[in-house]
């Protein structure tokens, strides 16, 4: 039960682990320095190798983050797959590629498919395997080789919201440590830092955003490693608000999506510094069409904040990968807030248990 002094929002443990995610963040990064799974990783991590990143729902989307993010940094081939595609399609899978390391995503480390997964794959196929999880001394790391583990980031909620950006922030860092780029630690940081500074704010004006509007369709928009956000975006606003939402590459949207555009359609876009421009384009002419604009960036041109209804600017000027982590944070609150509005509780979503485990 929740103290009396506390508000039924505020109490929430889905609000309270969003706005938590600083200080997680903080405390998992310092935990790495002493992690000796990832400690030693990070000598694979700088060789030339094929990575393999696997999960199932939140964990698949981190895991498609994760494998944009490895080959930008390091310009290793990296992929992604769900779970469910390793077992029932390995043939498909290319899993005899040589030098193969999988990455295995789950954060309770119990999650059936991902176990499996992992199994199949060093037993059957002698693939190196690494588990990452948010679970001490669990069922992934009996399975695999090695297991990065960030209690710290674990969540009573159902809705994966700090585990996914803790596990992605941990391995975007590997990924820079294997490639010998300059100033990790303070890019990273500099995320928490800029997060710390604007995550009460954002929270402010997400919940003012929804109390002014009503919302038919919720479109989600991003570009290379932008994308996987897109797509864990949409399924935030589904999972805490039993909303219909999509996600699209930024300028496949134009390609016939962009027939359901109306004032009613939230068009969540997440621009890239890369793509800045072409996305813009696409972002003005969408408002033209009459779409409600939300922008997430790291800083907007004069365009873009002209056109948008809200924008989240996090200001911190770190390359790309790390700026994944931080730009989902608004997207996890719109779902949250839009729940909340519909008088359901992100608590407890329908349908949805905290781990998913098969018979």
């Amino acid at each position: 039960m929740m103290p009396a002094s506390s508000s039924p929002i505020r109490g929430s443990y889905t609000l309270a682990e969003i706005l938590s995610q600083p200080e997680v963040w903080r405390s998992c990064l310092r935990g790495l320095a002493e992690d000796a799974a990832f400690q030693t990783m990070r000598k694979k991590a700088g060789t030339r190798r094929p990575w393999l990143f696997i999960g199932c729902g939140t964990s698949f989307y981190l895991a498609e983050a994760a494998a944009g993010s490895w080959s930008l940094l390091t310009g290793q081939p990296a992929r992604a797959l769900p779970a469910s595609e390793v077992l029932l399609f390995p043939q498909s899978a290319q899993l005899a590629e040589q030098d193969l390391q999988a990455v295995i995503i789950s954060r309770s480390g119990r999650t059936s498919e991902a176990l499996r997964a992992a199994d199949l794959l060093r037993g059957k196929y002698k693939i190196a395997t690494l588990g990452i999880t948010c679970a001490p001394q669990s069922e992934l790391e009996k399975t695999c080789e090695l297991t990065i583990a960030l209690p710290a980031a674990d969540e009573q909620s159902v809705v994966m919201t700090r585990s996914f950006t803790s596990m992605l922030l941990a391995l975007v860092g590997l990924a820079a440590q294997g490639a010998g780029l300059p100033g990790i630690s303070s890019s990273l940081e500099t995320v928490e830092t800029a997060l710390a500074s604007s995550i009460e704010d954002w929270n402010g004006r997400v919940a003012s955003f929804i109390a002014g509007h009503s919302f038919a369709d919720y479109v989600y928009l991003g570009q290379g490693p932008f994308f996987p956000m897109a797509r864990e975006a949409a399924l935030k606003v589904t999972e805490m608000s039993h909303s219909y939402a999509q996600a699209y590459h930024t300028l496949e949207f134009r390609h016939g999506p962009k027939s359901i555009v109306a004032p009613q359609t939230c068009i969540a876009f997440f621009l890239s510094q890369s793509g800045m421009q072409a996305e813009t384009e696409v972002l003005l002419e969408m408002k033209d069409l009459g779409g409600t604009i939300v922008s997430i960036c790291d800083r907007a041109s004069e365009a873009v904040r002209r056109a948008s209804d809200v924008l989240f600017e996090l200001r911190a000027g770190v390359s790309e990968p790390f700026l994944l982590a931080p730009f989902i944070v608004p997207a996890q609150l719109l779902g949250y807030h839009t729940g909340v509005k519909k008088h359901l509780n992100p608590d407890e979503p329908k349908n949805l248990s905290r781990v998913v485990l098969l018979d």
